[in-house]
């Protein structure tokens, strides 16, 4: 269950090659939190990428809240998303020769709002993604000395970059995944929200809000891992039955 340390457009990434690869073959791109720990700390998510035979990518962001905002400490002209749709995903394909759908969405915290970012922009080339304690209202966090208060003049004008806000009403990915642990404070509102804009607008997705292991912390996204891969695997496998690869 090999982790390697590789760069990808001059930013380090961790990369997993299961011992034996699912067929046909599929890919995991994570984005981590503001903590910054990626799924090679993780025995548990090891495992099920592992059993699952998924392959998995997991950049390193930096404290950018992996936005469609430059970020002068992440790049001085590419923005976050742009870097993983221009760089992360064409060396998936080159790599591996894995591409959309065939790549499944996964983010954590900061990241989770980061692949929802992402597959609300591109639902066609990113059917699957799993939120896990997505930071929906990272607007909140403005004015502590954060990186988003470099990124924006005010809270508002950073609200107006958050998930919530990028949902299509007639496109949508076709298998959303959210769950965040109800003793989670900060974030559990936000989500909770989306879940309710989702609903109200006919848009289908699964929810996990129930599971609690201490709120925002490893030992509740570690306990989260059977359920996260799992549907990574079926609901990717599922996506390239129902789309072509990308070309």
């Amino acid at each position: 269950m090999p982790w390697t340390t590789e760069t990808i457009g001059g930013r380090p990434a961790a990369v997993f090659e299961p011992t034996r690869a699912a067929e046909p073959q599929r890919a995991v791109l994570y984005l981590h939190g503001h903590g910054g720990k990626t799924l090679d700390a993780s025995p548990a998510y090891t495992a099920q990428l592992e059993r699952h035979g998924l392959f998995a990518v997991c950049p390193s962001g930096g404290r950018s809240w992996w936005l469609d905002v430059v970020y002068d400490e992440f790049h001085s002209e590419q923005t976050p998303l742009a870097y993983l749709q221009q760089t992360v995903v064409p060396w998936i394909a080159e790599r591996w020769d894995i591409r959309p759908p065939a790549i499944g969405l996964f983010g954590i915290s900061m990241g989770g709002q980061g692949v929802l970012q992402l597959a609300y922009r591109r639902p066609i080339e990113f059917p699957v993604v799993v939120a896990l304690s997505p930071a929906i209202d990272f607007h909140m966090l403005y004015g502590q000395g954060l990186a988003i208060d470099r990124m924006f003049p005010d809270a508002e004008a950073a609200r107006q970059e958050t998930a919530l806000l990028r949902i299509q009403g007639l496109n949508w990915p076709a298998d959303q995944f959210l769950a965040c642990d109800p003793a989670d404070d900060i974030w559990f509102p936000g989500v909770e929200r989306l879940a309710g804009k989702l609903a109200s607008s006919g848009i289908p997705f699964e929810k996990d809000f129930e599971t609690s292991r201490g709120g925002h912390c490893w030992e509740y996204f570690d306990a989260m891992a059977p359920r996260v891969v799992g549907f990574l695997a079926e609901r990717t496998e599922t996506a390239l039955r129902r789309l072509p690869l990308a070309r």
